[in-house]
């Protein structure tokens, strides 16, 4: 692989990378939550989840998916529920987003935090999607793919890596100005009902 055209797959690749989703709010609410070290977890889960995806993609899972409306069903409603459980969990517990001034919030362990990551990010079709529109174009078949694949699907994931680290350090700075208990729950609804509406269009999505 040439760096023309690596350069050039970042550069089409930046934006979907960045790009608002289930994974980014998680991020949002993970900061906000348990401060900005506690993202990097979740991060590394969901930059593992998109590597993943991309050899799934490599290997042929996007072109079982579209000769089989079972297989997409599966991924779809596992994903469906599991985004809608996430934001049901963040609207009625009072807990999940709550920060008293000056008082630090007990943090998930960093497994928890990894694991919750990297089920949101192969369960969520939005990564299989992306993937399988950017990687096919940038794949040159008269050289060994998977180490093509390989290049392509880690930089798209460090990409991801990065946003949701910048994303933390911001929702550090959030977290000290959310201390009012008004503010707290109009974050934690709105974060909640994002989750719940990225889920329900999920599970009400055609092929």
């Amino acid at each position: 692989m040439d760096i023309q055209t690596w350069l050039l797959f970042v550069a089409v690749a930046i934006l979907p990378a960045l790009s608002l989703g289930p994974a980014v709010l998680l991020a949002v609410s993970n900061s906000i939550r348990f401060g900005p070290e506690a993202t990097y977890f979740s991060a590394i889960g969901n930059a593992l989840g998109l590597t993943i995806l991309g050899f799934a993609v490599a290997f042929g899972l996007a072109a079982l998916m579209a000769a089989s409306a079972h297989a997409l069903n599966a991924i779809k409603i596992v994903g469906a529920v599991y985004l809608i459980y996430l934001g049901v969990k963040l609207w009625w517990r009072g807990e999940a987003l709550d920060i008293p001034a000056g008082v630090e919030i007990a943090r998930k362990a960093p497994r928890q935090l990894f694991t919750e990551a990297l089920i949101l990010a192969l369960t969520n079709p939005k990564g299989l999607v992306l993937l399988t529109a950017l990687l096919p174009p940038f794949v040159n078949h008269e050289h060994p793919v998977i180490p093509q694949v390989a290049i392509f699907s880690v930089t798209f994931a460090v990409m991801a890596f990065c946003n949701h680290i910048f994303l933390a350090f911001a929702g550090s700075r959030l977290r000290h100005f959310l201390t009012s208990e008004r503010r707290m729950l109009n974050v934690r609804r709105a974060l909640g009902g994002l989750f719940v509406a990225f889920g329900a269009a999920l599970a009400l999505s055609t092929r």
